[in-house]
């Protein structure tokens, strides 16, 4: 559990000094990297944590909300990676926050008892963690699959 612990913390530690560290040399193609990497670093975490635990769906929104706050603090300058940056800023905040009310509506379902009402709590949740996953999966799918086609097209034209 400690070593867990430790990984969570010195991942956005490491995040963060990359981000600082390659600030200083500012161009259209390095703007892009930087973005493309912490949108990769999000991705992957959704990619890795796609458990059914709460803790892990608690987490994993904790996570989303550092990596939203990462891509938002990149200062750009480039205008249109401006545009890619306040889209996806969008993207996993509202990821962060399906994920959330998934896991939140979980949670329920764990301190539910073995009774009719209980069973009515289960099913409610379960309604819930179907309506808020499914809507962000299709919403911020589709938003996500344009936006990274766009940025893409844009990051690979020559300056």
């Amino acid at each position: 559990m400690f070593l867990s612990h430790k990984y969570t913390v010195l991942a956005p530690v490491s995040l963060s000094l990359v981000l600082f560290i390659n600030s200083c040399t500012e161009n259209k193609v390095s703007q892009c990297q930087r973005l493309i990497r912490v949108v990769n670093a999000g991705t992957s975490l959704i990619d890795q944590n796609k458990g059914t635990q709460v803790i892990t769906s608690i987490q994993l929104s904790k996570d989303l909300e550092f990596v939203t706050k990462s891509i938002r603090e990149l200062n750009l300058t480039d205008p249109k990676l401006k545009e890619f940056q306040s889209g996806f800023v969008k993207i996993f905040q509202n990821l962060s926050q399906a994920i959330a009310k998934a896991g939140r509506a979980l949670g329920a379902t764990k301190t539910a008892q073995a009774s009719t009402s209980g069973r009515e709590k289960i099913q409610k949740a379960r309604a819930e963690i179907d309506s808020s996953l499914t809507a962000a999966a299709t919403t911020v799918g589709k938003q996500s699959d344009t936006l990274v086609n766009q940025m893409n097209k844009y990051c690979s034209q020559p300056e």
